[in-house]
């Protein structure tokens, strides 16, 4: 028993440790207030590739990653690259414009957007109570459009982005670290001339203070740490059980938009929220105990 409990208490401890570092996400990045979006994301890029290829090289996967990454997987993983740039992007500009809010709602709403995306991309079959879920979440997201009470845009893009960018990663022939680290890969050479544009024209945030430069680097470090810890959960738990976990991290940062950042919350995004939660609160339900049902006819 002691053998086989001990991968699963660790692949808990790792998965809440990725889940609960995307939950903080918001305190690192207001600390990089005075940098511009892109500037964060580039140099998010940058020393993610610089942190990966140390990985790669100490794992002695590079042949391994070489090999899976070419044709279909290429093209999938140039599409992904886009997403994730697209899907950093905007929740880096969330939480410096004080969005924060509207992108703990997307990421809320990305689990029901994995599902619909399952069903209408992958022909899979949806059960009574997921249908149910989506439907209650797309009753509050409407809600929330009709009204205008919010920066709906931004919890659409972050939900939908990282929904196919989650899509396309399924279907790609290539596990998570060689994943990400082509994915960064693609889009250094973009963040490299961006960063030296922004350096030569005397708008580099890099260079100004040891703080910065410190924090700076750290996006790296920041960027892969809870995807690795991810991944390694997601080979030592239940798939149910991780799924659940993934509401840590919206939490996180809902409670930060209120608590610590003095975001209005508005009637209409109490309604919008119940109405998430609970659509959210029924999936997850739903999921376990879809999980549960093999072992017990078994």
């Amino acid at each position: 028993m002691t053998a086989t409990a001990s991968p699963a208490r660790t692949g808990l401890i790792l998965g809440i440790g990725a889940y609960v570092t995307w939950g903080l996400l918001p305190l690192y990045l207001k600390l990089l207030a005075g940098v511009p979006a892109f500037q964060v994301v580039a140099h998010r890029i940058l020393w993610s590739v610089a942190l990966l290829l140390l990985v790669v090289l100490a794992m002695r996967r590079g042949a391994a990653i070489r090999a899976a990454a070419r044709g279909r997987t290429l093209l999938l993983l140039c599409g992904s690259a886009g997403l994730i740039a697209v899907n950093w992007l905007v929740y880096i500009w969330a939480v410096q414009h004080a969005h924060v809010l509207e992108a703990s709602l997307g990421y809320f709403i990305n689990p029901l957007v994995n599902v619909a995306l399952g069903v209408a991309v992958l022909g899979e079959r949806v059960r009574r109570g997921q249908a149910v879920a989506i439907g209650i979440a797309a009753v509050g997201v409407l809600l929330l459009a009709v009204s205008g009470g919010g920066a709906l845009w931004i919890s659409l893009t972050l939900a939908v982005t990282f929904g196919v960018y989650g899509l396309l990663r399924k279907v790609a022939a290539i596990d998570a670290l060689g994943g990400l680290t082509v994915e960064t890969l693609l889009l250094s050479p973009f963040a490299a001339i961006f960063i030296a544009q922004a350096q030569m024209a005397g708008t580099g945030a890099f260079g100004q203070s040891m703080r910065m430069d410190v924090l700076l680097v750290l996006a790296g470090a920041v960027t892969t740490a809870p995807l690795l810890m991810f991944a390694a959960a997601a080979r030592r738990m239940r798939y149910a059980t991780l799924g659940l976990l993934q509401y840590l991290a919206p939490t996180l940062q809902f409670l930060q938009a209120v608590l610590l950042f003095g975001e209005t919350l508005k009637p209409v995004h109490i309604v919008t929220f119940t109405l998430i939660w609970a659509g959210c609160a029924l999936y997850a339900y739903d999921s376990v105990r879809g999980s549960r049902t093999p072992a017990t006819r078994a």
